[in-house]
């Protein structure tokens, strides 16, 4: 990676990390290596790739000069507490958090091991840091402001469904960061005019009777939240949504790629990279407490026009003009 793309990333981001932009020469083996414990509620592998990938651009050699202990939960959000207790056990170096229900775990688990977000709501208003300048506890990374997205989702798909009086939200119950966004989504639609209906679940096995309420309910479309558990059925869930003749919009591009519709969203391997940067400032000394939290300040729209053209659906020109990533 060079240094101007490095620097853009930090741009991009909205981010300070100081001299984690220079292309400084990492720190050198010692007896015993750093290990950095990544913890996620799920395994959503591109963007942990995405991670990796940034650390070795940094000089990062795997058993060289760093380590990883890896605790994904597979979705079961009750394993991420053990998970947690595991890593602060193996006393690593930092922890690297996907989501907020791995945040919040990793802070119950240490107030002294540096944590690293790699995604997540506002940790300021999770009650996480202090502010975003000036964390002031063991937490700092990137947040992808996923409670504000909301609004916007729903006035992309306004824009492509004009007439939208009634609205599905496919939600997980059992992920904390998702209840978290289910407020900002209903004064969104209040303002809008826009009927939720709601349509909560607890498993992936009751995707298909999800849908089934959908089209009973008469909803013109679905606004899926994501979650660590619908990562690897986005295919499914996408599959579900034309099958219902559903226009869906969805959290992430990964999902629009799988077939989902619209998706608005940081990139989240975009995210990741920027994670990398400041575990590389904390294991040259940095303080967490003193290392301002980022925000994303650019996003991405993705369409789907195969999709579209599967539910009989012409999406605006204007939109699709618009999209930074487009599947046709």
């Amino acid at each position: 990676m060079s240094i101007n793309r490095r620097e853009a990333l930090v741009a991009t981001v909205g981010l300070f990390v100081g001299s984690a932009c220079r292309r400084d020469t990492p720190p050198a083996p010692k007896a015993a290596v750093p290990v950095v414990g990544l913890l996620d509620a799920g395994e959503r592998l591109e963007w942990w790739a995405a991670f990796r990938d940034e650390l070795r651009d940094l000089g990062y050699v795997e058993d060289r000069n760093v380590a990883f202990a890896t605790r994904f939960a597979g979705g079961n959000f009750g394993r991420l507490p053990a998970l947690a207790q595991e890593l602060v056990r193996l006393k690593v170096a930092v922890i690297v958090t996907g989501g907020v229900a791995a945040v919040q775990e990793a802070r119950r688990a240490t107030a002294e091991i540096p944590i690293v977000m790699g995604t997540g709501d506002d940790p300021v208003r999770l009650g996480l840091a202090s502010s975003l300048d000036h964390p002031g506890g063991n937490i700092t990374g990137v947040t992808s402001l996923s409670a504000g997205l909301p609004g916007k989702r729903l006035e992309v798909l306004l824009t492509c469904l004009p007439e939208l009086s009634r609205l599905a939200v496919l939600w997980d119950r059992e992920n904390v960061g998702s209840v978290s966004i289910i407020p900002h989504l209903e004064r969104a639609a209040r303002a809008a005019n826009v009927h939720l209906e709601d349509e909560g679940i607890r498993s992936v096995a009751d995707l298909p009777a999800a849908f089934a309420s959908m089209r009973r309910k008469r909803a013109q479309a679905v606004l899926v939240i994501g979650s660590p558990r619908f990562f690897p059925e986005r295919g499914r869930i996408a599959e579900l949504a034309v099958a219902h003749r559903l226009p869906s919009m969805h959290g992430t591009p990964e999902y629009v790629q799988a077939g989902g519709l619209l998706s608005y969203s940081p990139s989240y391997p975009h995210l990741f990279r920027a994670a990398a940067l400041y575990v590389d400032k904390i294991l040259r000394g940095a303080k967490p407490a003193e290392l301002p939290i980022g925000e994303p300040n650019r996003f991405l729209l993705a369409v789907n026009l195969k999709t579209a053209k599967g539910i009989e659906l012409t999406v605006p020109r204007p939109l699709v003009l618009l999209a930074d990533e487009v599947i046709e």
